[in-house]
């Protein structure tokens, strides 16, 4: 196995792992308290099934913050459990909530038809070949996908093709400034 299928593979392990036992021992942090911490206010928590807040792992609260016309189509690329997808529903005429981890869809599908969010569609896929026609997405949301995936230059390259013209993408991503000391640098730290 290549060095970068081998990282892929251990992505989707871990986040399989938290969309299964969210409150478990994780390379990154996940939950309310996390999503608070981030921006997410209550009162955008309001509303969105528990089990899509307690697997949260994004880095952002983009789907607050990004400027969601009404009746936008969006794409929430990496959408994990849902919370973005779902807080997106709430302004979007139709979300496509994307993940390539099948427990992570589970919990996004289970979060939508517990929201009875009639406007999203979960489905199960890569970044990097998304299953979606070309110009067919109004703006699209990645929340902290590009560093776990070595196919950068693919997902750029899809998302320049579903993304209609005129159109936007709204990233997120935590970027390192310097390396880590030697004891921060493991296996178990994405971080890294």
């Amino acid at each position: 196995m290549t060095p970068a299928r081998e990282m892929r593979e251990l992505v989707r392990e871990s986040y399989s792992a938290a969309a299964v036992h969210p409150e478990g021992r994780h390379p990154f942090p996940t939950g309310r308290e996390f999503a608070l911490a981030l921006g997410y206010t209550e009162e955008w928590l309001a509303g969105v099934p528990s089990g899509s807040v307690e697997a949260f792992a994004g880095v952002s609260n983009l789907a607050v913050t990004a400027p969601i016309p009404p009746g936008a189509t969006v794409l929430d690329l990496g959408c994990g459990a849902g919370l973005d997808a779902l807080i997106a529903a709430r302004r979007a005429r139709r979300v496509v909530a994307l993940d390539f981890s099948p427990a992570m869809v589970g919990r996004a599908a289970a979060g939508v038809r517990s929201a009875g969010a009639g406007n999203v569609l979960v489905a199960c896929g890569d970044a990097e070949s998304l299953p979606l026609p070309d110009a067919s997405v109004d703006l699209a949301l990645a929340n902290g996908i590009f560093n776990l995936n070595p196919a950068r230059a693919d997902i750029f390259r899809e998302l320049a093709r579903v993304v209609r013209p005129g159109g936007a993408v709204f990233a997120a991503e935590l970027v390192l400034v310097e390396p880590l000391l030697p004891p921060e640098r493991t296996r178990d730290n994405w971080f890294a």
